[in-house]
């Protein structure tokens, strides 16, 4: 694994722990070296979609936020990011916490896409995403 330069890791971890959605549904980083996050995050009962399994629309937030880290694993933390686009594929149902992989597929001077890989705690792929985001300056 290579890791990230200086305080770069440290620098990113404070300015993620600032975005709400992060505390509010329980992100845990695992890894960060360049271009990729590893990121766990807990299935919450209050959170589950209509067959009592980790809702979509939260694997899609989960999917949305850990490319924005992987991103800033290559430019800081304090360029400004926003989404343009994404999808995701459900391969299967997520019934445990969710650990999700993201790997910056091409850092571009204005858009930079996102390939995001989600687990379950037995290693399922339950989901596959590509979420792009553009830079804003």
């Amino acid at each position: 694994m290579i890791v990230l330069e200086g305080d770069l890791e440290q620098r990113i971890l404070n300015r993620v722990r600032q975005i709400p959605v992060f505390d509010r549904i329980g992100f845990q980083v695992l890894e960060l070296s360049p271009g990729l996050c590893v990121a766990e995050v807990p299935r919450d009962p209050d959170f589950d979609g209509i067959f009592e399994s980790f809702h979509g629309g939260m694997l899609m937030t989960v999917a949305d936020t850990i490319a924005c880290f992987a991103i800033m694993t290559l430019t800081g933390p304090d360029l400004r990011l926003a989404t343009t686009d994404m999808n995701i594929r459900f391969l299967a149902p997520c019934l445990t916490d969710v650990r999700a992989e993201a790997r910056v597929i091409k850092l571009g001077r204005t858009i930079c896409p996102v390939q995001v890989d989600l687990y379950d705690r037995n290693n399922r792929h339950v989901a596959v995403a590509q979420v792009s985001y553009i830079r804003l300056g």
